[in-house]
């Protein structure tokens, strides 16, 4: 059999990038079960109200919906369980302490395949206030209207 290789989405968490102010990035592991992987591999998950939370030396990832594999029998997952992450320890500790601080959020940016592995892109932020996201909203309706003129202008037009 073919080992998979490359990286391939499953599923993205654009509302993050709006909501929070994103410092930094780690890439980790899930532990998943049979049925869990079937579905992913059917591109069928969400990570809207996804985060994630430290218990004990150990993050899970709590609220990401994973729907049963409709092929699946009495084995089935639960879609919304909790499912532990699998990191390095000293990225585990580096995100403890990052969480520690006031303010501060575990969020999955992305869940894909790497190599045959599952695996969710986290991210440590902040949450923005309402004006910045209004302000950053602006910043780039403006850029794209600067864009859209400069099309313009080389098309002949204006």
């Amino acid at each position: 059999m073919v080992k998979e290789t490359g990286r391939k989405p499953i599923a993205q968490n654009r509302k993050a990038r709006h909501d929070y102010h994103i410092e930094d990035v780690v890439e980790a592991g899930l532990v998943l079960t049979g049925t869990e992987v079937k579905s992913l591999r059917q591109g069928r998950a969400s990570l809207v109200d996804a985060f994630a939370a430290v218990r004990g030396n150990e993050l899970w990832l709590q609220g990401m919906h994973i729907p049963e594999y409709k092929h699946g029998t009495w084995t089935n997952h639960e879609p919304r369980r909790t499912r532990k992450l699998l990191l390095h320890k000293d990225e585990l500790q580096k995100l403890i302490r990052a969480v520690e601080q006031q303010g501060v959020s575990v969020i999955p940016l992305s869940l894909y395949f790497k190599d045959g592995y599952a695996k969710v892109e986290l991210g440590t932020g902040r949450g923005k206030k309402d004006y910045d996201k209004r302000q950053a909203l602006a910043e780039r309706q403006a850029s794209r209207e600067a864009q859209r003129a400069l099309s313009d202008r080389r098309r002949g037009g204006r």
